[in-house]
């Protein structure tokens, strides 16, 4: 199942955001290579469960996503995770985005934040899938959804 290759690059990646959150915004700031650490273990996390949403999407033929953000918002309105939690994780998702996009131009406080805020919200999301895998027989299937 492609679902569980993805929730062990998301727990691997997890723990080094644990890690990682030892770290000062000094560090952050002044130290390239921890910089890069962190940048990275929030990217690896971010984007596993952008394609965890996928594979979910995908198999149980809900509309494509149009973004990244939308990924997150068709599993919450699919009731397959919390509507809250779909919110949190689409902003992570734009997050991902600068990230990507405009890595010269980072907000190290914004950066630091998210590391010292978010990681309960990638924890949350990580459990939800479980839960799901872990019913993927009936309950699963009463809700009509194919893992």
């Amino acid at each position: 199942m492609r679902v569980l290759f993805h929730l062990r690059e998301l727990d691997e990646s997890l723990k080094d955001w644990e890690r990682y959150q030892r770290y000062t915004l000094d560090d952050l700031m002044k130290d390239r290579d921890k910089r890069n650490m962190i940048l990275h273990a929030l990217l690896v996390s971010i984007q596993a469960a952008i394609d965890i949403s996928n594979h979910l999407i995908s198999q149980n033929q809900l509309k494509r996503p149009a973004t990244y953000r939308e990924t997150f918002d068709l599993l919450g309105r699919a009731g397959m995770i919390s509507e809250e939690l779909a919110e949190d994780l689409s902003d992570l998702a734009g997050f991902r985005n600068v990230l990507v996009h405009i890595y010269w131009d980072l907000n190290l406080d914004e950066i630091y934040g998210i590391l010292q805020n978010d990681l309960k919200t990638m924890r949350l999301f990580r459990e939800e899938v479980k839960e799901l895998v872990r019913s993927s027989g009936q309950e699963a299937e009463d809700r009509g959804w194919a893992l």
